[in-house]
C-alpha cells in the first residue's frame, strides 16, 4: 500500500531535488561521461558502459571509466561494435574490476557489440520492444543472459536492476541538466522506476516513502509509486534528492 506522505516530507523533497538537480550533480558522478562524447549513438553506448561499472569506491569506478573512454578514443559506439576492446579486455581470468574479471566484462561487451550489429543502437533496439521503463529492462536482461553476459546485467526484472534504472533515468528524461532525455519519445518518464541502493533505502526509510529495507523490483517500483505524489509524471526528480542527500555533501 503506497503511504499518503505529509505536505511537509513533499515540500522537502521538492526543496532537495532542486537543490542537487543541476549541472554540478554530474561532477564526479558516472553521468559525467556521457556528457563528454558526441552524438546519440555515442552517448548512448558511453551511458551504457558507465553505468556497468558505476558500483563501489566513485573513485575507482570514475578512474576504470575514464580507462575504457580513453581505450575508445572518444567514439564508444564504433569501438564496441568494431571490437577493438578485445585488446583491453581479453577473455581470461585476472581482475578487471572489483567483482568482475575480464572474461565476465568481455563477454559483456561482445554480447553489447553483437546488439549494435543487429540492430545500430540501443534506442533501436529497444523502441521496437518497449514502452515503459520495465519492459525495457526486461528485454535488457533477456537480450544479454541469451547473448552469453552473466553477472554484470541481471538475469531478470526480478532484483531491483538499480544500474538499469539509473541508465534509463540518463537516456529518458528529458529537460534536465543532467539528463539526456534521448528515448522519452518511447519511454515516458512517468514510467521510470527508482534505482535502489543502500543509502536510497535508507532515506526512503528516514522520509517514511517506505517501511521495509529490501531492494528489489517490487520494492523500487512501490517506492516510485509514492514518489509520484511528490512529483507527478516525473517521479525519478526523487532521484536526486534522495541519492544527493548525504552523497553530494
Amino acid at each position: 500500500m503506497t503511504p499518503t506522505l505529509p505536505q511537509s516530507t513533499i515540500d522537502t523533497l521538492r526543496s532537495l531535488a532542486e537543490r542537487y538537480e543541476t549541472r554540478q550533480f554530474i561532477q564526479g558522478d558516472p553521468s559525467w561521461f556521457m556528457h563528454q562524447v558526441e552524438g546519440r549513438a555515442n552517448q548512448e553506448a558511453m551511458a551504457f558502459v558507465a553505468q556497468s561499472v558505476a558500483y563501489g569506491s566513485r573513485k575507482q569506478f570514475m578512474a576504470k571509466t575514464q580507462r575504457l573512454l580513453d581505450a575508445s578514443g572518444g567514439d564508444m559506439s564504433r569501438w564496441i561494435a568494431e571490437g577493438a576492446f578485445h585488446d583491453i579486455v581479453p577473455r581470461n581470468s585476472s581482475c578487471f574490476y572489483r567483482l568482475y574479471n575480464n572474461d565476465m566484462f568481455n563477454r559483456f561487451l561482445t554480447a553489447y557489440q553483437t546488439l549494435l550489429r543487429q540492430h545500430g543502437t540501443m534506442g533501436d533496439f529497444l523502441c521496437r520492444r518497449s514502452s515503459d521503463a520495465l519492459s525495457a529492462i526486461e528485454a535488457l536482461t533477456r537480450f544479454f543472459a541469451d547473448n552469453g553476459s552473466h553477472g554484470i546485467i541481471p538475469i531478470n526484472a526480478k532484483s531491483s536492476c538499480k544500474r538499469l534504472c539509473m541508465f534509463l533515468r540518463w537516456m529518458s528524461r528529458s529537460g534536465s541538466p543532467v539528463d539526456l532525455g534521448l528515448w522519452s519519445h518511447f519511454i515516458p518518464r512517468r514510467t521510470l522506476i527508482m534505482p535502489m541502493d543502500v543509502h536510497v533505502v535508507r532515506q526512503s526509510v528516514n522520509f517514511g516513502l517506505l517501511k521495509g529495507s529490501s531492494a528489489t523490483m517490487s520494492t523500487a517500483r512501490r517506492l516510485t509509486d509514492t514518489m509520484l505524489q511528490v512529483f507527478p509524471d516525473d517521479p525519478l526528480k526523487g532521484d536526486f534528492a534522495l541519492f544527493g542527500l548525504g552523497v553530494a555533501d
